[in-house]
């Protein structure tokens, strides 16, 4: 089993930045993948980025490319999404994910339980 932990989330103006962190424990070295996926209310839980926890290889949804930068720690088993010019669409709860197959879907088995993104404009 894997726990995940995110952090970071809170409120900002359009334009600034937020750093959300994700913290994977138990079974760690299962997972092969780990990810940022976001809802609101209106939407289905949509990709945001993901991550190789070996490889370091990314992937970003088109709407945060050149905005967002994920990054992991394997050491600290610690993932981390950086978010700049955000803009008030980028309102939403965020969650971590977390997989042994090669990528995060909306199917994966590990999640954490959501941190609150909220930019103002």
């Amino acid at each position: 089993q894997v726990q995940l932990v995110e952090s970071g989330g809170g409120l900002v103006q359009a334009g600034g930045s937020l750093r959300l962190s994700c913290e994977a424990s138990g079974n760690t070295a299962s997972i092969n993948v780990m990810g940022w996926f976001r809802q609101t209310p209106e939407k289905e839980r949509e990709f945001v980025s993901m991550i190789g926890r070996v490889t370091g290889n990314t992937a970003y949804a088109e709407s945060v490319k050149g905005r967002f930068t994920i990054s992991r720690d394997v050491a600290k088993s610690t993932m981390y999404l950086q978010m700049d010019s955000l803009k008030p669409e980028d309102t939403a709860v965020y969650y971590c994910a977390a997989d042994t197959r090669l990528a995060v879907t909306s199917q994966s088995s590990y999640w954490g339980q959501g941190t609150q993104v909220t930019v103002s404009s």
